[in-house]
């Protein structure tokens, strides 16, 4: 797929390139991105430049992974990276994400998020958006709620992250649930009783 811009209210999402190594390089050296996220721990220069200039850039080529520098409008200054990738099943993918320290609080993740979920919604004809973090990343979790994700519960060892497998949380947004419409029709279970 052809890398591609959106923007938001505040934001501006848009591919990343080698202009950004810097900025991740300095992000990433976050102790609660390290240890919340699946990136390398301790986080090199170098991890900065293959992500920036290899591993983003070839996820658009090969139509796996659509990762986003997440830059405010008004300076550019980076604010975060989001990722939306493929999952096995078809209209299926999953949403990642983290905000530099300073940038925390602002609501820029939500924000990115929906705009990240309504795109994946129109453009990649997804059915579901899945989220998924380690327990205990509770503010991952409350970006997920505030975007309208509907969390359907825990997963044991369902994260392998450093040399550890980890219990997560796990919650997903249909596109109904921003009044879109999906590509494949939905039957929610209304009786799971199985009764008529």
């Amino acid at each position: 797929m052809e890398p591609i811009t959106r923007t938001t209210e505040r934001l501006l999402l848009r591919p990343f390139g080698p202009q950004d190594a810097d900025a991740v390089y300095q992000a990433c050296q976050d102790p609660d991105i390290q240890r919340w996220t699946v990136i390398p721990s301790p986080y090199t220069r170098a991890d900065a430049e293959l992500w920036t200039r290899t591993l983003s850039p070839a996820g658009w080529r090969e139509d796996t992974m659509y990762n986003f520098a997440v830059v405010r409008r008004d300076d550019g200054p980076l604010v975060g990276a989001l990722g939306v990738n493929r999952c096995g099943l078809p209209g299926t993918y999953e949403v990642g994400f983290w905000t530099a320290r300073e940038h925390r609080g602002s609501g820029y993740a939500t924000e990115a998020v929906l705009a990240a979920a309504r795109w994946a919604f129109a453009a990649l004809a997804a059915d579901r958006l899945e989220w998924r973090a380690e327990i205990g990343n509770t503010p991952s979790r409350a970006v997920a709620l505030r975007a309208g994700f509907r969390m359907e519960g825990e997963q044991r060892s369902a994260l392998f992250n450093k040399g550890i497998r980890h219990d997560t949380w796990t919650g997903a947004l249909l596109p109904a649930d921003l009044g879109l419409t999906g590509t494949y029709p939905h039957r929610p279970a209304t009786d799971v009783s199985g009764a008529p």
